[in-house]
């Protein structure tokens, strides 16, 4: 069983200013800068990679799946999250412009094709960019795979897809809102999220995480308490909500339909049999939309990146493509 390789730290990290597409030269006032951070081989194999969420932000074990005598290693935090600046700014803060960080990012370092690796929201930001950038793609390894449709948002956001496995958990998140809205609480739950009242705002913070920890941690008791939170606590869930209440930018690009662009680049699929985030239905849709891509489903895992099975089926991953290259 393969683990984590050890503590990497980086040897650059930088902000880098980005522009935002909606806006023409003269109006592009810098509003967002990205943390970025390079780490391993300075000569090595580049790889670029993508958290989840969208919201959550780069940890340092996430450099820690790549060998970094082997590979050059690329972090960033997505615009609003983590060390990114704003902190949870929402202006011009979209998938298309994601996308558009990410060659930035590439260009600013150098960088003619690096492989992309991807969690989660991670997924569905690797792939749209391959889709865009395809000829700078060497390859993509995605975990958890998230499409980001309707039915994808709705089945954590609704009472017909994971509330049906957790009824008490999904009962403890609506109790409260009206009836007609308990069904699709969305918008609701991101107007109280948002809300000036902070008690308001408090409240459904600690039921919306206590919901999502049910989801992700799957084989684990979570014990339900309101503990106390920061406004910066609030913002990873205020930009998922946000993204998803817009079903995360992408409802007029569907994935699917639009892959025979990328099926040539080598693609490694992993999946945790149970993950109650994402379902294994994503990701056996993605593979029957894409026969080369290789799916590997982990049996008894969820949807963390840190379960042991998860992690084995990662680093192996990581560690085949550099073999190959």
């Amino acid at each position: 069983m393969l683990s984590l390789y050890p503590a990497i730290e980086p040897f650059h990290h930088y902000y880098l200013n980005v522009a935002n597409i909606e806006l023409c030269d003269e109006e592009a006032a810098v509003e967002h800068q990205l943390y970025v951070e390079q780490c391993g081989n300075p000569t090595g194999i580049p790889v670029l990679f993508l958290h989840g969420g969208p919201g959550s932000g780069c940890r340092a074990s996430h450099r820690c799946f790549f060998d970094p005598e082997l590979y050059h290693i690329i972090l960033f935090d997505q615009r609003g999250c983590g060390r990114s600046r704003p902190y949870g700014a929402l202006a011009h803060n979209t998938t298309a412009n994601l996308i558009q960080d990410i060659e930035a990012i590439r260009k600013h370092i150098n960088i003619e094709e690096w492989l992309i690796f991807g969690g989660s929201w991670g997924t569905t930001l690797g792939l749209h960019y391959a889709k865009n950038f395809s000829q700078h793609v060497s390859g993509l390894i995605l975990r958890g795979v998230f499409l980001g449709r309707s039915q994808d948002i709705d089945w954590v956001y609704s009472a017909n897809g994971a509330a049906k496995i957790f009824p008490d958990a999904w009962a403890n998140l609506v109790e409260g809102l009206p009836l007609e809205q308990a069904t699709e609480p969305l918008s609701m739950i991101y107007q109280q999220l948002t809300s000036d009242n902070i008690q308001t705002s408090n409240r459904i913070f600690s039921k919306l995480e206590y919901w999502e920890a049910n989801l992700i941690y799957w084989q684990n008791v979570v014990d339900f308490q309101e503990n106390k939170v920061t406004e910066d606590d609030k913002v990873p869930s205020i930009i998922q909500l946000y993204y998803s209440i817009n079903k995360c930018f992408i409802g007029d690009e569907p994935l699917l339909e639009n892959i025979k662009s990328i099926r040539h680049i080598p693609t490694k699929i992993i999946h945790g049999r149970y993950d109650m985030v994402c379902p294994l239905t994503q990701a056996w849709l993605l593979k029957q939309h894409w026969p080369d891509a290789e799916l590997s489903i982990i049996e008894m895992a969820g949807h963390v990146a840190n379960e042991a099975k998860i992690i084995n089926a990662l680093v192996q991953a990581t560690n085949d493509f550099a073999a190959n290259k």
